[in-house]
């Protein structure tokens, strides 16, 4: 498999790029943070931070793709929309542990909010849980 990132599409104005890459780096630092942290996402962040690299920095957008330790995915969701098994896991566990949290903290008040939230996080999990764990086979 190739590890050439995605064609970049047209360049847009000056302002907006600067915006898309500002995006892109804080998207990568709270990516870098999530290594660290457990309760923080790395792989949302890092395709956000493709996404708009690719509109605003072609040197970012190469280094992301050509990353030893998340080029891979990040090619592997572009061509095969992939979400490894232990993504979803972990996904899956930190919404639970992000609605317990929020039963434990949240104001009487608000209590009413939490199905909603729940069903919110039912209908992620059905959709990330039904993205393929690997890339089909190659024929040949």
């Amino acid at each position: 498999m190739t590890t050439d990132p995605p064609a970049a599409p047209p360049t847009l104005p000056a302002p907006a790029r600067w915006l898309l890459m500002a995006l892109a780096w804080v998207c990568v630092a709270l990516g870098v943070v999530g290594i660290l942290v457990p309760v923080v996402p790395t792989v949302p962040f890092l395709l956000v931070a493709a996404w708009a690299a690719s509109r605003s920095s072609p040197r970012l957008h190469r280094r992301l793709y050509t990353d030893p330790r998340f080029g891979r995915l990040l090619l592997e969701w572009d061509r095969h929309r992939v979400v490894p098994r232990l993504a979803k896991w972990a996904a899956a566990g930190m919404m639970a542990l992000s609605l317990g949290f929020l039963l434990a903290t949240i104001p009487a008040g608000w209590i009413y909010a939490v199905p909603a939230v729940a069903a919110a996080m039912l209908l992620v999990l059905a959709w990330l849980w039904r993205r393929p764990e690997r890339p089909p086979a190659s024929d040949g």
